[in-house]
C-alpha cells in the first residue's frame, strides 16, 4: 500500500486509515466484535499501519479493540486516539475556556492511559492561548508519553483552526474533507502545506452518504446516529446528489465508493468486505484533473449533525 509522510509527526502511514468509530457500537449500531477484529487484522495484512480511535467511541470499546490486535502483530501500527472534551460538549464552543475544556491534568490522565499519538476531540482557536494544556503536551512529548499531537476539529468549519495550525503547536488535524464538503480546500490545506502539519480526513465517505446505499428507503437500526444524521428529506437528497455525480463522472454505485476515496488521494471500516474494498484505491493514484474539476460542482454546504 502507497505511504505518505503525515506531516511534521516524521510518521510514514499508509494512505489508508482505520477509522475506528464503527467498531466501538457508540453512534453506529450493528458491530460484531470478531467480524471487527477480523477486518483490523485484515486491513494490516493489506499493509494499512495507521488506526485512529477515541475514548469515546464506545466508552473504550473501540480502543480495547484495537489494543488487542496491535499487541498480536508483529509490524509497526501507529494508534491515534482522541482526548474528550472534560465538559463532554460537542463541538468546541469558543463560550468555554480551554481551562475547562483540556485541563493539563485532564489532559495527562487521558493521555498516561493510551500512550500513543494523542489528540484532542474538539477544538476552536480561542483555546490557544488559554489554560495550561500546552505545557502538559510539551511535558509528554519531552517525557516520550507521546510521539505526536494533534486535533480533530469541529464537525464542518475548519477554520477554527487555522491559528493553531499556524502557531506551530500542533503535528496533526483531523478534518472532514469528502466530495459534498470541500471547505478544507479554501485555507485549512494552505495552511498545513505552509506549515508541515500532516493531515487525517475524516468522514470520507459522508456518514454512508457516498457509497451509494443510502436512498429514501433506506432505515438504521434503532439508536444508530444516522436516524438524526439522515432525519427527515435528507435520505432523498444524498441519493439525489449522488445520482448527479455518478451522471457527471459516467459512473454507477459499484464505482461511487472508489471514485470519493480517489477525490482526497488527488488533493469507516467494520467488515472485511469494506476493508478490502476500501484500501484497494491506497495505491497512491487519484482522479485526473478533468475528474477532479467535475466534482468541484457537487460541493453542498450543510451541517446535518446540527
Amino acid at each position: 500500500m502507497h505511504q505518505r509522510r503525515l506531516g511534521r509527526a516524521g510518521l510514514e502511514v499508509s494512505e489508508g486509515g482505520y477509522g475506528a468509530w464503527g467498531i466501538g457500537n457508540s453512534g453506529w449500531i450493528g458491530a460484531e466484535d470478531d467480524e471487527s477484529l477480523r477486518a483490523l487484522d485484515r486491513a494490516i495484512d493489506l499493509g494499512l499501519n495507521f488506526i485512529d480511535t477515541a475514548l469515546m467511541y464506545g466508552d473504550g470499546h473501540s480502543e480495547r479493540l484495537v489494543g488487542r490486535t496491535v499487541r498480536g502483530r508483529s509490524e509497526t501500527v501507529y494508534v491515534a486516539s482522541k482526548i474528550p472534551p472534560k465538559t463532554l460538549e460537542w463541538p468546541g464552543d469558543p463560550a468555554s475556556s480551554a481551562s475547562e475544556t483540556f485541563p493539563g491534568d485532564w489532559v495527562r490522565e487521558c493521555t498516561e492511559k493510551r500512550l500513543e499519538m494523542q489528540q484532542f476531540h474538539v477544538w476552536h482557536d480561542d483555546w490557544l492561548e488559554q489554560g495550561d494544556w500546552r505545557e502538559t503536551v510539551e511535558a509528554l512529548k519531552a517525557e516520550g508519553k507521546i510521539g505526536a499531537f494533534g486535533v480533530s476539529i469541529n464537525d464542518h468549519p475548519p477554520d477554527t483552526a487555522l491559528a493553531l495550525v499556524r502557531s506551530g503547536v500542533v503535528d496533526t488535524v483531523q478534518v472532514i474533507y469528502n466530495v459534498f464538503d470541500q471547505s478544507p480546500e479554501d485555507e485549512l490545506f494552505d495552511a498545513v502545506r505552509e506549515h508541515d502539519v500532516g493531515v487525517l480526513v475524516r468522514v470520507p465517505l459522508d456518514e454512508g452518504g457516498l457509497t451509494g446505499r443510502i436512498g429514501p428507503d433506506s432505515t438504521f437500526p434503532d439508536q444508530d446516529f444516522r436516524n438524526t444524521y439522515c432525519a427527515g428529506d435528507r435520505k432523498r437528497e444524498v441519493r439525489e446528489r449522488v445520482d448527479a455525480i455518478e451522471r457527471d463522472l459516467g459512473i454507477g454505485d459499484e464505482e461511487i465508493v472508489a471514485s470519493a476515496l480517489r477525490y482526497h488521494l488527488s488533493s469507516g471500516m467494520r467488515s472485511v468486505r469494506n476493508v478490502e474494498a476500501n484500501l484497494a484505491v491506497a495505491d497512491g493514484r487519484g482522479l485526473s484533473a478533468e475528474q477532479v474539476e467535475r466534482l468541484r460542482a457537487h460541493r453542498w454546504v450543510r451541517d446535518f449533525y446540527c
